[in-house]
């Protein structure tokens, strides 16, 4: 395995690498390689994709619409003992 030595990094990239070094737990070093290998297409980037687009949705059903989705799902919550033997 090379050792090569990175010259020329600015502060804001550095601080950049030392935050998101801290934020997953891990060396400088590692972020860095992990960075250059996905941005060079040796590995698969790894995404969280969080969706927002029915976040508009969330508490809007009353008491009735809540009791009626409970009744259609009960079956849901339902175990087969036969299968569970």
């Amino acid at each position: 395995m090379a050792t090569m030595t990175l010259r020329g990094i600015d502060e804001k990239t550095a601080e950049a690498l030392k935050e998101r070094a801290q934020k997953e737990g891990t060396s400088v070093n590692a972020v860095t390689l992990r960075l250059i290998r996905e941005s060079l297409g040796l590995d698969k980037r790894k995404r969280n994709v969080i969706y927002r687009d029915l976040d508009h949705l969330a508490g809007t059903w009353s008491q009735e619409e809540v009791a009626e989705f409970e009744r259609n799902t009960a079956a849901f919550e339902k175990v087969d003992e036969e299968i569970w033997k």
